[in-house]
C-alpha cells in the first residue's frame, strides 16, 4: 500500500489547524498516521508550515511516499521541496565523476 503524505485536521469547530502526516493510502483523513512530520496553521497572519525535523520529511519523499498537492505547495515554501528535486536529480557520484574525467584527459 502507497504512504501518502498529507494533511490531518485538528483543532476546534471554524478554527482549523492542520498536522502534516505520513499515512497510508486507504486510510481515512483522520485515520491514524504513520508519523508526524509537522503542522500547519492557515490562519494565522503568515502561514507558513512548521517542520521541526525537515530530513524526515525528506526521508519519506525519497522512499517513495506521495504528497497530495497541497502538502507539495507546504513543501515548496518550507523549501524541503528544493531539497528534495536536487538529490532525485543527481549526478553520477563524484567517484564516478572522477573516472569520467580521467578518461577524458
Amino acid at each position: 500500500m502507497a504512504a501518502r503524505i498529507r494533511l490531518k485536521r485538528v483543532g476546534a469547530k471554524k478554527n482549523p489547524h492542520y498536522r502534516i502526516v505520513v499515512m497510508h493510502g486507504a486510510k481515512p483523513r483522520d485515520g491514524e498516521a504513520v508519523e508526524i512530520l509537522g503542522h500547519y496553521d492557515p490562519r494565522k497572519t503568515d502561514p507558513r508550515p512548521v517542520f521541526p525535523e525537515p530530513d524526515r520529511a525528506l526521508h519519506w519523499l525519497l522512499t517513495g511516499a506521495q504528497p497530495t498537492d497541497t502538502v507539495r505547495s507546504l513543501l515548496r515554501k518550507a523549501g524541503i521541496w528544493a531539497k528534495y528535486a536536487e538529490v532525485r536529480g543527481k549526478k553520477p557520484k563524484a567517484a564516478d565523476s572522477a573516472a569520467e574525467s580521467a578518461e577524458v584527459a
